[in-house]
């Protein structure tokens, strides 16, 4: 049952997630059954509640991954990309991964000391850490948060490889840390781009900066020497594919470097929040969006497998990687990856951060 306006967000359910056993509520004949029509549904505010973890670097050994360690500033994301296949994570802390991923954050203050106590570990082996693979590093609470920023000045501090993958343009007002990170040979940044036209983003992107400011941001880093590249992800077909040529010559134009696409994932509660969210913006072709997804994760909604998860498979995937293909060599951007050096490694010194 609704209990909250979702004006304004990407998500248009907040269904109790199932996975875990937890039980949706029905309606059981109490006053909770008629307050929308007794109140209204109140505007749904973003909260953000204090994360204390143990540790901030997360591992993994997918082949399908470029990077074997990451870290995640925050839980939830306030852009509210309906796509988003993070979304289901939000269920572990029993929450819906619809609305309440969007809107009930977690912000992690204590992320950089924990990075300086793992970085500190003797025998720590060097390898660049990713930012922004989970939910976005630069949402709008990081205005207020700064954790982000308190990641970058302790990697700059020991010279610690990193990457960061975002659609915001705030990345560009941490440019006097990555701008010399760069120069080093330690950074490198990838702006994702799912669409040039706002009108699209107004609903599948809803709080995320406008696309002219991502390119204004890919513009600003390349021109301060930060290795930058265009990430067209997540490709959705029937909805933003027709534009995947336009978008890798605005990012050539802005001066990537290198692209890379990823065709739309759906995971577990992404899916049926994805198919609300086609019935209610895009009724017209819901079920032929549905259908070629389908058909590039062989007969069903998402292909969890690896290797084909981020490629997709079938003609259409075939399709897609060939228009962009093409498209690159076009505009001379390489499917290039920027080496990152190791070698300049500092353990932390001392006990304590020396930033604070």
């Amino acid at each position: 049952m609704p209990v909250e306006s979702i004006s304004g967000r990407g998500a248009t359910r907040n269904a109790t997630p199932t996975r875990f056993n937890l039980k949706e509520r029905i309606a059981d004949g109490d006053w909770l059954d008629e307050v929308e029509s007794l109140d209204g549904l109140p505007t749904r505010r973003t909260t953000v509640t204090v994360e204390r973890p143990k540790s901030i670097i997360t591992r993994n050994s997918s082949p399908d991954l470029g990077f074997d360690r990451s870290i995640n500033p925050y839980r939830g994301c306030e852009h509210g990309c309906i796509y988003c296949f993070a979304r289901p994570t939000h269920a572990f802390h029993d929450l819906s991964p619809g609305v309440d991923f969007e809107s009930r954050l977690f912000a992690k203050p204590d992320a950089a000391k924990l990075l300086h106590a793992a970085l500190s570990q003797p025998g720590y082996s060097v390898a660049p850490i990713a930012l922004g693979t989970n939910t976005d590093p630069y949402q709008p609470i990081e205005e207020d948060w700064r954790i982000t920023r308190s990641i970058l000045e302790l990697l700059l501090e020991t010279k610690h490889p990193f990457t960061i993958t975002t659609k915001s343009d705030r990345v560009v007002r941490d440019l006097d840390i990555i701008g010399p990170a760069a120069r080093l040979g330690i950074a490198a940044v990838a702006v994702s781009v799912t669409s040039l036209d706002p009108k699209v983003l107004s609903t599948l992107e809803p709080r995320a900066p406008a696309p002219r400011k991502r390119l204004a941001a890919i513009k600003a880093l390349t021109e301060a020497g930060v290795p930058t590249f265009v990430s067209v992800a997540p490709v959705i077909p029937q909805i933003t594919d027709h534009e995947l040529e336009s978008i890798v010559e605005a990012a050539a134009e802005a001066g990537a470097r290198g692209a890379t696409f990823i065709p739309v994932r759906l995971p577990h509660e992404v899916a049926p929040l994805f198919r609300a969210w086609l019935d209610d913006h895009y009724p017209d072709r819901a079920a032929k969006v549905m259908a070629t997804i389908q058909s590039l994760r062989g007969g069903k909604d998402n292909d969890p497998n690896f290797f084909t998860r981020m490629r997709g498979q079938g003609a259409w995937a075939e399709l897609i990687r060939t228009r962009f293909e093409i498209a690159c060599r076009k505009h001379n951007l390489p499917r290039l990856k920027i080496p990152l050096r190791r070698d300049l490694f500092e353990p932390p010194a001392g006990d304590q951060l020396r930033l604070f």
